[in-house]
């Protein structure tokens, strides 16, 4: 069976000129869309320190997803705040 894939993650919605993402809560299920400043991006060394976060308006819920390239690039062409982690040098 063919079909579109599914996708995870944020995804781009476009709205008049403030660009949205749609979001998922893990805890409450909701679906929803997000401003970008609303979301957090964090770019650290690896996958476990690359991440995109945000807080649930419908349950209230700290959410915490992990970020790859495409959500990245995503994230950040729309205008998301950037953390980048890096460690201190010795």
């Amino acid at each position: 069976m063919t079909g579109t894939p599914r996708r995870s993650g944020p995804v781009p919605v476009p709205v008049a000129a403030a660009v949205r993402f749609r979001a998922a809560c893990p805890d409450c299920r909701g679906r929803f869309e997000l401003a970008a400043g609303a979301l957090r991006l964090a770019i650290g060394a690896g996958p476990r320190t690359t991440f995109y976060s945000f807080t649930c308006p419908e349950c209230g819920s700290a959410v915490r997803k992990p970020a790859g390239e495409r959500i990245i690039e995503l994230l950040t062409g729309g205008g998301v705040r950037t953390l980048r982690l890096h460690t201190a040098l010795r």
